[in-house]
């Protein structure tokens, strides 16, 4: 069965008061890379584990057909009378699969070796910096090789026809909402057509799959990434005004929007009134194939029953597609974010970051589709913006505490802990801007009550020694973004005071640790500046992709003001407020 008839099947999940009756598809067609008894064999069976990270099975390629591969398991079974010996097994691996280079380093044709962006970094340690991020780009640039296009049952990588940037370490492929920093990034190089490849890459995907899947592999089929190609498309506008690009691919952003519409929203009542919001949503059957073990022996440790199991794992696939896996902000025990992965219910959150993203989105479509005459598709995307904001205001913001929390529909309450996402709204704008001044003067209050100031290594992911590595103490460089710029965005004294101090002690942070390591890390020590940080599933990966984009976009913010130590007296020029959209996608 395609990808395309799994979706279809995923609709038939039917919710009745919280139980979920069945008739998922699994995580791909593939009855190797997502499914299947030989899938659970080899990724659960071994012990110990044939590979620290699940991961690498899944990525390996096929020597053979699918139907021979299958064939080759079948016949080992028989000789070994359905119980493998483990170096057997090991043997029918090596046999049957092999490491599969299908990524090629390729040279961006745009690159530049001094963007102008350099010049408007006053430190020159700080502009030696950038220069070397800036040459990081070439080190990051892959292709698919064409042998995937070729024999696509072979891989688990998914073709995509252009250049891309990849993450770093261990995640080889494209990813989704990594991305939005990374295309910040290029685009402050002057990359207008890597960002405009890349771009094709996720209308490539959508075209073909009907969603942005979380990274480009088989396996993430079935669950996206927070929503970010709109948003990416209209910085590349506002770089290049290419209208007609936009033309053409407006259909496609449609159907992004639309899948989010049909896929992950809710109803919440609130005070009465019924609204509608979004959570992050992956029905899908079993385990996730790139962490199988893992997911099998806690659902297997903690559920007694399979039903249990099952939501485990649809909640802990949720939390993946939301990016932060994993966090306390996807806990609930006893009304609280306390707990462990098994207290994991996604699904009950509704998530600020991913509402405040959707208004963006209708926001900016509504200007695409003004911007090229369809007046009637504009005023309908205007209407959608305006009941979403209006909904994240009734369900989502406290005024009391002066910001926006998560909704836990469970115990139907806000989850008043701290995490940055909690100020996404300032961002994208997804509140009544004649209220900027006053709104992010209560949420410079906000931040100062949960102490954030006191982390020089950066805003901490939330204050709870979770363990995951979307808690403290580490410090993600797209939160930073998303508080500093939205902080910025309001244009009141207070909060752009703090923006600046947010963004130096993150850049800082970032340099000192470039300085002991010549690293970039996909995240950081939030209590101790310039380490990486650590927890979750795998060890810290270095490269690193976001990290360099929003490092770049601060220094092209600041960077008339801004040392690598002590303090100067540069008066601020923003080079980005002029370059790239923030909000809805430009003034």
């Amino acid at each position: 069965m395609s990808a395309h008839c799994w979706r279809i099947v995923a609709l038939l999940v039917v919710a009745v008061a919280g139980t979920l009756v069945h008739s998922l598809p699994p995580s791909c067609d593939s009855p190797i890379y997502c499914y299947g008894e030989l899938l659970y064999t080899v990724q659960v069976k071994p012990n110990p584990p044939f590979y620290d990270d699940s991961k690498k099975f899944v990525d390996m390629r096929m020597k053979y057909s699918p139907n021979e591969v299958l064939q080759n398991f079948e016949d080992l079974k028989a000789r070994e009378g359905g119980d493998i010996p483990q170096e057997e097994l090991l043997k029918f691996v090596n046999d049957n699969f092999e490491d599969g280079n299908e990524l090629e380093a390729a040279v961006p044709g745009d690159w530049k070796e001094s963007p102008a962006v350099l010049n408007r970094i006053a430190d020159p340690d700080l502009r030696q910096w950038a220069k070397e991020l800036n040459a990081l780009w070439k080190n990051l640039t892959r292709r698919v090789n064409d042998d995937v296009k070729q024999n696509a049952d072979r891989y688990s990588l998914l073709y995509v026809p252009n250049n891309f940037i990849v993450p770093g370490g261990r995640f080889r492929e494209l990813y989704y909402w990594d991305t939005y920093w990374i295309v910040r990034g290029l685009l402050l190089s002057e990359m207008t057509s890597t960002v405009k490849g890349i771009i094709g890459n996720f209308v490539y995907m959508l075209e073909n799959y009907g969603i942005i899947p979380n990274g480009g592999r088989v396996y993430y089929l079935q669950r996206s990434q927070p929503p970010t190609l709109t948003p990416m498309v209209a910085n590349y506008y506002v770089a290049t005004k290419d209208v007609e690009y936009v033309r053409s691919i407006i259909g496609t952003l449609d159907k992004e929007f639309q899948f989010w519409m049909d896929n992950r929203t809710v109803e919440v009542q609130k005070d009465g009134k019924t609204y509608t919001l979004a959570r992050y949503f992956s029905p899908s059957e079993g385990p996730r194939p790139e962490s199988y073990r893992e997911d099998y022996e806690i659902a297997h440790k903690t559920f007694d029953t399979d039903e249990r199991r099952q939501q485990f794992y649809e909640d802990i696939k949720s939390a993946a597609e939301s990016g932060w896996d994993f966090s306390s902000r996807w806990f609930i025990r006893d009304g609280s974010n306390n707990g462990t992965l098994s207290d994991i219910h996604t699904r009950n959150v509704i998530p600020v970051d991913l509402n405040a993203f959707l208004f963006w989105n209708a926001r900016i479509l509504s200007d695409f589709h003004k911007m090229l005459g369809d007046f009637n598709k504009a005023a309908k995307y205007t209407k959608i913006a305006s009941d979403w904001k209006e909904a994240v205001t009734a369900v989502l913001w406290n005024e009391d505490e002066g910001s926006w929390f998560d909704y836990d529909t469970l115990n139907n309450k806000q989850r008043e802990y701290f995490y940055p996402s909690n100020v996404a709204p300032l961002w994208t704008k997804c509140y009544d801007e004649s209220r900027a001044a006053i709104i992010g003067r209560k949420v410079v209050n906000y931040l100062d009550r949960s102490n954030i100031r006191s982390y020089l290594g950066g805003i901490p992911t939330s204050v709870n020694r979770s363990g995951e590595q979307w808690d403290l103490p580490n410090a993600w460089p797209p939160l930073q973004s998303i508080v500093v710029q939205g902080l910025d965005e309001t244009n009141e004294k207070s909060a752009k005071d703090l923006a600046y101090e947010l963004a130096k002690q993150w850049v800082r942070s970032n340099y000192r640790g470039y300085q002991d390591s010549m690293e970039m890390y996909e995240k950081y020590d939030a209590e101790n500046p310039g380490k990486y940080g650590g927890g979750g599933e795998y060890t810290v990966q270095s490269g690193f992709g976001w990290t360099n984009g929003v490092v770049m976009e601060f220094l092209a913010t600041y960077g008339e003001r801004l040392t690598a130590n002590g303090n100067n007296k540069h008066r601020r020029r923003s080079l980005w407020n002029n370059f790239v959209p923030r909000g809805h996608g430009g003034k």
